[in-house]
């Protein structure tokens, strides 16, 4: 099925898949059991900022026979998991349902193409402000930044005065097969922000997010004529900044991607939900505890529907791609080593020629503000600002507080430079 047969869909065929999810929670209650007679015994090492806990916690048990802690794991565990299978249960069943896209598709190539959102509902007629070009990441589909009609960014730019046009990578088909990062960057995404220039008349802000600000950041460098701003939303850059887990967790798995490479077109997705997953396991586990409390037809759990649909509703790397992000970005951290180029040109955020925005969600799990930062930290300091709202990865975009922490603040910024 290609992506235009998708977006025809306004009905889903059947249930919903089972969330990676499930094992992942399972596997870390089940690490947990077996560490409690290493914890007893004072074998486990912990971060400075817990030993004090740790000990006050290994006293208190003492008082109890290991039988008794075993078992009293055990039913926490079991409380705990059953708890996250009726969350999963309920979403599973839940009737809720994307909308029918009403936006138009103004450019095509290959799988990838625009939406024109000046012209949905509540949009300023006639778009004063000008185009404005969203670049969402390749793994992720692109509607994160349309979740809804109420969680919409693009949808409050266009309130806002902008035409905002959303990229929408699609999903690889025969042409983009053999694609590497330079196909998408110096060849896609450059021809798109050109046109755009061209139909908007002049050079356009462009707004990336996540790994696409890294992607937006690159074609910025490439062709600085056709950009005039630059917000670069929960972008990762010192893969290392953080500390070593994610270069871990992704080194760990490397071994195993040529094999796996071999055997399928791109990188699947299940993979690619697994290793997202791991970075914070027991999350996982707490957001589905908390939708099994929410009543079905609240707003809330609606909300919470259409984000997990979205999550469960990723895009497979290519080959290319895969090996680039994971191991390039991942384990060898070239973007902050600047040992990373795009189609032979060096990517160096100190050589960026317009006004840059650096959007640091302080709760960020996925993208450690310390890898935001050190992005933020290299860029012209008389070109660039930064704000940190007081939010996660995906809650700047699609929360409750999205609109006043992030969304007002950066057509603020946008409207005064």
């Amino acid at each position: 099925m290609n992506q235009q047969d998708r977006k025809k869909i306004t009905k889903r065929a059947g249930p919903r898949p089972l969330p990676m999810h499930l094992a992942v929670e399972m596997t870390s209650w089940l690490s947990s059991r077996a560490a409690l007679p290493l914890f007893l015994k004072q074998y486990l090492p912990w971060k400075p900022e817990l030993a004090e806990q740790a000990q006050s916690l290994l006293t208190e048990m003492k008082s109890h026979s290991p039988d008794d802690l075993i078992q009293a794991l055990d039913r926490v565990a079991f409380a705990s998991h059953s708890a996250f299978q009726d969350g999963i249960r309920a979403y599973q069943a839940h009737n809720s349902q994307r909308e029918a896209d009403d936006v138009p598709v103004i450019w095509r190539d290959g799988t990838t193409q625009i939406l024109d959102y000046g012209s949905v509902v509540g949009a300023k007629k006639g778009s004063p402000k000008g185009a404005i070009l969203l670049v969402p990441s390749l793994v992720n589909r692109g509607y994160i930044l349309d979740l809804n009609k109420k969680r919409s960014f693009a949808r409050f730019l266009a309130r806002n005065g902008y035409r905002p046009l959303l990229l929408d990578w699609g999903y690889p088909g025969d042409e983009e097969r053999n694609f590497g990062l330079d196909d998408y960057i110096a060849g896609r995404l450059v021809t798109a922000l050109q046109d755009m220039a061209d139909l908007n008349g002049n050079a356009v802000p462009m707004v990336g997010y996540c790994m696409g600000g890294v992607l937006a950041l690159a074609a910025s460098l490439l062709d600085p004529a056709h950009v005039s701003k630059l917000v670069l939303l929960a972008t990762p850059w010192d893969f290392m900044a953080a500390g070593p887990g994610q270069a871990r967790i992704a080194g760990a798995f490397a071994p195993t991607l040529p094999q796996m490479l071999a055997v399928h077109d791109a990188l699947p997705v299940d993979v690619l939900q697994t290793l997202f997953a791991s970075l914070d396991p027991f999350m996982m586990g707490e957001k589905f505890r908390r939708f099994a409390a929410m009543k079905p037809g609240s707003a809330r759990a609606r909300d919470f529907v259409a984000l997990e649909d979205w999550l469960n509703d990723g895009v497979p790397l290519t080959r290319r791609v895969a090996i680039e992000c994971l191991i390039g970005w991942y384990v060898e951290n070239r973007p902050a080593k600047g040992d990373w180029r795009i189609d032979g040109l060096p990517v160096t955020p100190h050589d960026i020629h317009c006004p840059t925005l650096v959007v640091i969600p302080e709760r960020d799990r996925i993208v450690p503000p310390e890898s935001a930062q050190a992005l933020f930290d290299n860029l012209p300091p008389g070109l660039r600002q930064d704000l940190h709202p007081a939010a996660g990865h995906i809650g700047m975009m699609v929360g409750s507080r999205a609109e006043k922490s992030t969304w007002q603040p950066v057509v603020e910024w946008l409207d005064s430079h």
